[in-house]
This record gives C-alpha cells, sequence and structure tokens, in this order.
C-alpha cells in the first residue's frame, strides 16, 4: 500500500534532524525548470503570483535565488522533518526510529507544486510553491499542466516496482488533482475525516489535515499493507464508520 501525502507550507530548517539519513530527490530537472523560470520575477510579481505579503515574497524570492545543486545536509532537509504544518503534526516523524523511516521511505510519497513527488528522506530546499498556482505567465500553463502525466506516470513505476496494488490517498483535493485517476494502475483508496459538530458530522479542515497525518503515523508504526487493516484506525477519538464508507472511500468519525 502506498500512500500519498500533500505538502506544507510551513517549513522547519532550524530544528536538529533525528536522521542523518537522506536520498536525492529523483525528479531535480524539472524542478530546476520551475526554479529559473521563477527566480525571474520582481518580489511585487512573485506577491501578485502567491497571494503573499510583501514580507513572505521578499522571503520566498530569497529562497529561490539561493536555490542550487548538488543537495547536501548543508543546504537542504529530509522532506519529512521540514515540512511542519497540521498534516505533520499529526505524523510527527521527528520521533520516528530508524524502522519508521525505512517504512516510510518505501510507503510514503509526499506530492510538490515543485518537487512533483518526494520520498520522505529525499533532501529538499525551502520553497514555496503551492500545486495551483497559475503559472500561465511564466510557462504558458499552469502546474497541472506543467506535471500532466509525469507524477501519475512515476507513482505507477513505483506501484509496480513494489508489487503494491493499493494507492491510499491522504492528499488534499488540490494535490491529488495533479493526478490522472484514471491512469492509476492500482486500486484507489480515498479517505475522509468528520468531526462532530451542531449533531452532524463535518469535514472541519484544520482536523481533517491532522488527522491524514495521523492516520499515515498509522500505518507505518503498525507497518499496514492493506486497507482492511485501517479499519481499526483509533487516533485520538477517531473510528471507521462503515455506514459512511464504500469500497473506494474510507470515512472516518470522531464525535
Amino acid at each position: 500500500m502506498l500512500m500519498l501525502l500533500s505538502p506544507a507550507k510551513t517549513l522547519d530548517y532550524q530544528t536538529e534532524v533525528s536522521t542523518h539519513e537522506y536520498t536525492q530527490p529523483q525528479y531535480l530537472d524539472e524542478a530546476e525548470i520551475l526554479v529559473r523560470q521563477l527566480q525571474g520575477l520582481s518580489p511585487n510579481q512573485l506577491a501578485q503570483l502567491m497571494k503573499l505579503s510583501d514580507k513572505l515574497a521578499a522571503l520566498n524570492l530569497a529562497r529561490y535565488a539561493s536555490w542550487s545543486r548538488p543537495f547536501t545536509p548543508d543546504n537542504a532537509r529530509q522532506a519529512i522533518l521540514a515540512f511542519k504544518g497540521d498534516v505533520y503534526i499529526g505524523l510527527q516523524a521527528e520521533d520516528f526510529s530508524p524502522e519508521h523511516f525505512e517504512f516510510a521511505q518505501q510507503h510514503l510519497r509526499i506530492l510538490s507544486g515543485l518537487y512533483g513527488i518526494l520520498r520522505p528522506l529525499d533532501l529538499m530546499q525551502a520553497y514555496r510553491l503551492e500545486m495551483g498556482t497559475p503559472l500561465t505567465r511564466l510557462l504558458g500553463k499552469d502546474l497541472y499542466a506543467f506535471w500532466g502525466e509525469r507524477i501519475t506516470q512515476w507513482i505507477n513505476e513505483e506501484l509496480e516496482a513494489q508489487n503494491e496494488p493499493f494507492l491510499l490517498n491522504l492528499a488534499s483535493n488540490e494535490y491529488f488533482k495533479v493526478i490522472k485517476r484514471p491512469l492509476v494502475r492500482a486500486q484507489i483508496i480515498d479517505t475522509e475525516f468528520r468531526d462532530q459538530k451542531d449533531g452532524q458530522y463535518k469535514i472541519i479542515s484544520l482536523y481533517a489535515k491532522r488527522a491524514r497525518g495521523l492516520m499515515a503515523r498509522y500505518v507505518i508504526e503498525h507497518q499496514l499493507t492493506h486497507p482492511d487493516d485501517l479499519c481499526s484506525f483509533d487516533s485520538e477519538g477517531y473510528y471507521y464508520s462503515a455506514k459512511h464508507s464504500s469500497t473506494e472511500r474510507m470515512v472516518f468519525l470522531r464525535d
């Protein structure tokens, strides 16, 4: 079972890393094409493109200006430890054991607007480039068109190499849209996390993001390989609801 997560806007490049194992991103040539385009923007252009404040635009322009190859532990950090948004608060990869990192490296992939797809231990230089960014002024297309079928192809190669029949979607809609669903050569298992509010079960974005990380951690800790094993997921009060689920979508509730 291969899992997909979204990246996060919040990054951490200060905390000491909990593993010194690392790998190189597999699709740096494509990332460099995007970086070179972004390096040519002014702070105002970047702010408008990404809808950022002047301060954040300046920060990210500086990040792109300093982006360079090769990636080393001195200028980059493992992706699973660099991201620090809500999903990664649930994942808590900073306290993984070596066995956890090893399992995650095989079974977890992180979608990225800049890097396409990352393995957990792939070194990553700091960036901000959401998958929905309209890059029409730069490349005559948006990021979905830029990546085209490439990310789907790479995922299929992973699934085939590992003989994996299931793809567990723990990514947001914005990021999973880059996947050409009909072309995926595996059964896609979507997930949904709902919290009780005002007498109804609703998707609350903040909690749902954290829950995706919690589930990824649960799979890694227990080394699960089949969707049926997810029915026992019970982190932080969530439980599987057969009533609300289907063969293609697993729904988890929390009272």
